[in-house]
């Protein structure tokens, strides 16, 4: 599989990488320069490169830049065997492993470069938001709307009985990474929480993550944030049924009218999860993996929704 030929059948190119050419040539400046660096020090081993400069030999089986980046993500959109991904692009189950985990770094990195990859503590919170305004310095109604919603995405059960625990998830019923994301009204992902395990809480992990958003904003969440407050800031939330009882019609009709503008926070995460590296169950155990591809596809949303926007009808309150 080789750039130069997928590029020129656009469907298949969308359906392999997740990314349309034109998204794919506006990546890959920040990709080739992030690439460039890293190997002008280091070797594809990781160790610090002393005398021999880096060249693409004659037989690469990724020869251009272009091919790199490819290479990299059609692994997180399709999620395969490392043995299968070896045999498209015709190189050794072993090269394949050496070359995932020397260009996903690298991608992570550029995607940090385009300034889309989402905040990961609360100190960056607000300057997510800031940079994320749809007119810089006229703030509008929808530039103060926020959804949070947590996301779960399915591991290998793993051996150790505590870890078992730890990781099994009631809601979903199978082992589970946990995180929760906070999107803007034009669905760009402003926060992504650091990874957890499957058992915790939604209404805890917000609690852990401790962020504040700015002064008279508005935050969508569903119920299972139940209790979660900012300062400052107004909670929207539909009501939960009481025990022994039903809901009014007023308030399934208050309900569904929720539902309809939070489902935005819903469209992001499916968006995250076209690529099935985290939407099939993960098998890396690479430390430092699980949370940093989380964080490479959210930051590959962003980026793709700079091309082909989402929208909606204006927030009504």
């Amino acid at each position: 599989m080789k750039y130069k030929k997928l590029s020129n059948k656009a469907s298949k190119f969308l359906a392999m990488t997740g990314y349309t050419v034109e998204e794919f040539e506006a990546l890959l400046p920040y990709f080739e320069a992030e690439f460039e660096s890293y190997i002008k020090d280091y070797t594809f081993e990781g160790k610090k490169r002393l005398k021999r400069t880096y060249t693409s030999y004659k037989n690469s089986p990724l020869p251009t830049i272009e091919d790199k980046l490819l290479f990299i993500l059609v692994y997180l959109k399709l999620s395969h065997l490392q043995e299968t991904q070896a045999s498209l692009f015709e190189i050794h189950q072993s090269d394949a492993n050496k070359w995932i985990h020397l260009l996903h770094p690298i991608l992570n990195r550029a995607l940090a470069k385009t300034g889309e990859k989402p905040a990961r503590e609360a100190q960056s919170v607000e300057q997510k938001i800031s940079q994320n305004l749809s007119k810089p310095g006229e703030e509008t109604l929808e530039d103060k709307v926020f959804f949070q919603d947590g996301t779960e995405r399915p591991i290998v059960r793993p051996t150790d009985d505590d870890l078992q625990k730890m990781y099994y998830s009631g809601k979903k019923r199978f082992h589970s990474l946990k995180n929760i994301i906070l999107i803007n009204a034009f669905c760009k992902i402003v926060l992504l929480t650091i990874t957890c395990e499957g058992k915790k809480h939604d209404k805890k992990m917000a609690d852990e993550a401790d962020y504040d958003l700015p002064d008279g904003s508005i935050l969508y969440q569903d119920t299972g944030f139940q209790g979660f407050t900012l300062p400052d800031v107004t909670i929207i939330q539909p009501k939960k049924k009481p025990r022994g009882s039903e809901l009014s019609t007023q308030e399934k009709e208050n309900n569904a009218a929720i539902s309809k503008i939070r489902i935005r926070v819903e469209h992001a995460i499916c968006g995250v999860k076209r690529y099935r590296i985290i939407k099939d169950k993960l098998r890396n155990w690479k430390v430092g993996f699980r949370d940093m591809v989380m964080e490479t596809c959210c930051a590959l949303h962003n980026f793709r929704l700079n091309f082909r926007p989402w929208h909606y009808a204006p927030i009504q309150l």
